[in-house]
């Protein structure tokens, strides 16, 4: 029995988010989706209308799971220093391969395309930085759980953000697969302050 338009609407976009993660956006062409996904070119096009389309159904995707495991790493834990400790432990587990949810670790997906759209007022690009924002939300959440002054929340917010920023580009460029425990130090240093 053939899949679901829907089913074969997420097929097409957790083909393409596999192929693109792994080998960057523009290097992977619709006839490679397509021959890897065994979707029918028709039906790709029946569901998005050009690859920019596509391109941007898969960052929505990767936003969306990214954003919940990384939320159900917060939930796991009580509020307070738990929560900086959750945070670049999940961050650990991604770089390390123990996130199956993500695949293997391959740097920021966002990163990445955003890089290959490079001019900020290109809508994929700011797709991307619409995740970062919302990453950067979900972190002061929860900081504020802690914490009762939101201008000294929102300050430590950007300083986690530029240390787990830091941390994925040493771990993706360098190899350093311990980068999120070296930052965890430098933020709990921070949070001792």
């Amino acid at each position: 029995m053939g899949r679901t338009v829907s089913a074969k609407r997420m097929l097409l976009i957790e083909t393409a988010f596999a192929l693109f993660y792994c080998k960057g956006v523009h290097a992977v062409g619709i006839n490679e989706v397509l021959a890897e996904s065994g979707v029918a070119k028709k039906t790709l096009y029946h569901h998005f209308d050009s690859k920019d389309a596509l391109i941007a159904a898969v960052v929505d995707y990767r936003d969306q799971r990214f954003l919940s495991w990384l939320e159900s790493r917060f939930e796991a834990v009580q509020p307070g220093i738990a929560k900086i400790d959750a945070l670049f432990d999940a961050l650990d587990d991604w770089f390390n391969d123990r996130v199956t949810d993500l695949m293997p670790f391959h740097g920021c997906f966002f990163i990445n395309v955003s890089g290959e759209f490079g001019e900020p007022d290109h809508p994929i690009h700011q797709q991307c930085a619409r995740h970062k924002q919302r990453v950067a939300a979900l972190i002061e959440s929860q900081l504020l759980l802690q914490m009762s002054s939101p201008e000294e929340c929102r300050e430590i917010c950007q300083t986690l953000c530029l240390l787990k920023e830091g941390a994925i580009t040493q771990a993706h460029v360098q190899g350093d697969r311990d980068a999120a425990l070296k930052a965890k130090k430098a933020a709990l240093r921070l949070m001792e302050r």
